[in-house]
């Protein structure tokens, strides 16, 4: 196994060497192996300075990756752990932010956009203020409601099923996170493998719901038919 000084450490994980040691104090990174008064770092340590690079370029902050890695280091294997966090990267959201006045975003809402509902897409995380802007955080989940306001709708209504959606996915979301920690923690590269099977997953949630779609118009015909 490699094994390097600090200097040759940092040039190799293209840190500063302060860097370097900053992350050392925060306990980003264990203690190098000691040989008299020469600190050893080996593969392992060039590997979490990289992969404290991507998270950090993929918008993690340092407290977010301290947790991190107190975690992994506390019990859970490093490979599992750091690997899922690495899959974690890459969004899978799609959807790309949005920004808009006030006065914009009421007038797409049709007006129904009031203080309390404002509120409450806050709390869903569908919408940021700062200052006098709006920070939509998909500009395609804003399109959709737009058009189901359009239809007759109302907003407040769109809001309501939305808390019912984000249970149910965050239910969905649980299970397969339950298959990859039971069935993928022992791959060679977590990250890849998740970010291989994310265009399954998509297909097999479109699938189910586009089922779970076609069962409810049946069962609401089987019902309308029945009443008459």
């Amino acid at each position: 196994m490699d094994e390097y000084r600090i200097e040759e450490l940092a040039r190799e994980a293209g840190v500063p060497v302060r860097t370097l040691r900053y992350y050392q104090e925060r306990r980003l990174l264990p203690p190098p192996r000691r040989q008299g008064r020469v600190g050893w770092y080996s593969g392992a340590h060039l590997e979490r300075l990289r992969l404290i690079t991507r998270l950090l370029e993929r918008g993690y902050r340092l407290d977010g990756i301290e947790e991190l890695l107190a975690a992994a280091d506390e019990g859970r294997e490093v490979t599992e752990l750091l690997g899922l966090a690495a899959a974690a990267g890459e969004p899978w959201a799609e959807g790309r932010p949005a920004a808009l006045t006030a006065g914009e975003l009421d007038e797409l809402l049709g007006g129904q956009l009031d203080p309390e509902l404002l509120a409450e897409a806050v709390e869903l995380g569908y919408i940021r203020v700062e200052g006098e802007r709006y920070v939509i955080s998909s500009a395609r989940l804003l399109e959709a409601t737009v058009e189901l306001v359009r239809a007759g709708i109302p907003l407040r209504s769109v809001l309501a099923v939305s808390w019912e959606l984000e249970a149910a996915f965050d239910r969905m979301a649980f299970a397969v996170f339950q298959l990859a920690r039971t069935h993928l923690v022992d791959s060679e590269d977590v990250a890849e493998t998740v970010d291989r099977l994310r265009p399954v997953v998509r297909a097999v949630a479109d699938e189910h719901f586009g089922r779970a779609m076609d069962r409810r118009i049946r069962a609401e015909l089987d019902r309308w038919s029945g009443s008459e």
